[in-house]
């Protein structure tokens, strides 16, 4: 199969602004007052995907393994930072806590899929080490951040009946593992929809882009298999380490509820 591939030029990306035009027109017409936010997260989203092409492009070249850790690293330090900011309340360590638990789970199955399942050589190839990280980072940052701001909101309004049951003698674990499983599950939730539907009712963005490219659609679609099945267990072991991270600052080796470690962001 030869490929097909039609570049896009500075124009016809012009021409497909119109399209979100559309977005605008309505929200002028329905007085949704969106109109000034759309045009802004346009232009964000336009700068920084053109910035990250030339950075890319960059990066694709770089032969040492030391300088694609590094980018990782700032890669790993944004999603953590990230994931923390769309929660409600926050605790001291949070954000360590976010990082360490996204870095660890994303380096985890991001080096097993690369070096073990891929083989690729070398390992540090930023072609396939750098856009497979940032598919299992994204995702991650929206699974730990639903799934931690679950956590604290549980805690919070179940306040009196976890401090019953502690009072009655259970542990820590056993007055909360019922709000770390609802957690846990509100991570999981957008990918187990997300690949409910997929195939069927969406083709996900990265096997498009390789038919759109001139891969045979076979080919891409073990590689979109392999990167959804990376990408939750990426998400899986995210939110497990920042809820138990969580649940370790907010409960004490005493068997007690802290909330007042817990303050809300404005």
């Amino acid at each position: 199969m030869e490929s097909s591939y039609i570049p896009i030029s500075n124009w016809q990306l012009v021409g497909a602004t119109a399209l979100i035009v559309i977005n605008v027109a309505l929200s002028f017409a329905l007085k949704l007052g969106l109109g000034q936010r759309l045009g802004i997260a346009a232009m964000r989203m336009v700068v920084q995907l053109l910035l990250v092409g030339y950075v890319l492009e960059w990066v694709f070249t770089l032969q040492s393994p030391l300088l694609v850790l590094l980018l990782t690293l700032l890669m790993s330090v944004i999603a953590g930072s990230a994931s923390v900011n769309r929660t409600r309340r926050r605790f001291a360590g949070i954000y360590g806590n976010s990082f360490i638990s996204i870095a660890a789970s994303a380096a985890l199955v991001t080096g097993l899929t690369v070096e073990g399942i891929i083989q690729v050589e070398p390992w540090y190839n930023p072609q396939y080490l750098i856009p497979l990280l940032g598919m299992v980072l994204g995702n991650a940052v929206t699974g730990t951040s639903l799934a931690l701001d679950r956590f604290m909101e549980e805690l919070n309004s179940h306040r009196e009946q976890v401090e019953a049951l502690l009072a009655l003698g259970a542990t820590r674990w056993e007055a909360a593992h019922g709000t770390v499983r609802e957690a846990l599950r509100t991570g999981m939730i957008p990918t187990i929809n997300s690949m409910m539907v997929m195939g069927l009712v969406s083709l996900p963005g990265m096997m498009t882009g390789q038919i759109l490219a001139g891969a045979f659609p076979t080919d891409a679609v073990r590689y979109q298999i392999l990167i959804i099945f990376t990408i939750a267990a990426g998400t899986a072991l995210a939110c497990l380490g920042t809820i138990l991270l969580a649940f370790r600052a907010l409960f004490s080796p005493q068997h007690q509820l802290r909330l007042e470690r817990l303050h809300k962001t404005r």
